[in-house]
């Protein structure tokens, strides 16, 4: 049986290699720039190389979590492991935005005592981090439209690139000029992008796992549509969730203006799965049909 493949194309072994191979790449980033940071005394390299230790575990968490997330459903987990992908994106994105309040503390310490910096040693490291990370945002950017799993560490990645690039400037200043603040400045500039970098994404795994309504998804819109057909009295008890970020979940009670068989309301069924999918991109439906039954006919309900 040939293997599953996400719209790019790109099959399931073939992300998890290239998450192992960003991993391992990460990790070698994070035994430089700790080492370069300790002994050229730079907050802004080893700001940089905490991020980079934070990326190794988000990396890793998100190939678990892959791997997780594609195991069969079972009868205690029956939709499945794929929401554990968000789960690591939420962990990701919490640690993530900690990391960047304590860099911010520290580097705010340092204007108050005055650090000599090796700007020599500083860039030269940085310089190593950005090529590297940058290389890691390249083996990842296709995929992380496919999962927002592999998005939050994809700007883990992206997060660095930028940070080494300015922590590279940081140290050219200190060398050539003698400008010490640039690196507390730099750290904070650095920690302030990955927070707002972060929210984003912290945002939208809360609205998944909080079951929020999709964006882009009208329930009134809906509920006016299907309420048009002739066979339909009123749609009530209306929900809609991300399953995962790209899989949403739709149920709905319809009162029917009379009492109909079974196999009419198949058809029913046919035509209001067809809109649903056509216009709102929601593959699995689950509908409960009712005749003057439910006495709470709201249209969001417990």
């Amino acid at each position: 049986m040939p293997e599953k493949k996400d719209r790019n194309g790109t099959s399931a072994s073939s992300r998890s290699r290239r998450l192992f191979w960003v991993i391992l790449l990460n990790a070698a980033i994070s035994i430089a720039e700790v080492t370069g940071g300790l002994f050229s005394n730079s907050l802004a390299l080893i700001s940089d190389a905490i991020h980079n230790v934070s990326d190794v575990l988000a990396t890793v968490m998100a190939w678990w979590a892959f791997k997780t997330g594609n195991r069969k459903s079972t009868l205690n987990k029956t939709f499945g492991f794929k929401r554990i992908e968000i789960l690591a994106a939420f962990l990701n994105s919490l640690i993530l935005a900690g990391i960047s309040a304590y860099l911010i503390f520290e580097a705010i310490s340092r204007f108050s005592h005055h650090v000599h910096v090796s700007g020599l040693i500083m860039s030269g490291v940085a310089v190593v981090g950005f090529l590297a990370n940058l290389f890691g945002v390249l083996v990842l950017k296709r995929d992380a439209s496919e999962s927002l799993n592999i998005k939050a560490t994809y700007l883990h990645l992206l997060a660095d690139t930028i940070s080494s690039l300015a922590v590279v400037v940081g140290g050219i200043l200190i060398w050539y000029f003698d400008i010490f603040w640039a690196d507390p400045v730099i750290t904070i500039l650095i920690a302030l992008y990955i927070f707002t970098e972060t929210y984003k994404i912290l945002k939208q795994t809360v609205d998944i796992l909080m079951q929020g309504t999709p964006s882009g998804i009208d329930l009134i819109e809906i509920k006016k549509e299907l309420e048009a057909f002739e066979e339909i009295s009123n749609i009530h008890h209306v929900h809609a969730w991300n399953m995962t970020e790209m899989e949403i979940q739709f149920e709905c009670h319809v009162d029917l203006n009379k009492d109909l068989s079974v196999g009419e309301t198949a058809l029913i069924s046919r035509k209001i799965k067809g809109i649903l999918q056509e216009k709102y991109g929601i593959r699995h439906a689950t509908i409960q049909y009712e005749y003057d039954d439910c006495h709470d006919k709201s249209m969001i309900s417990h």
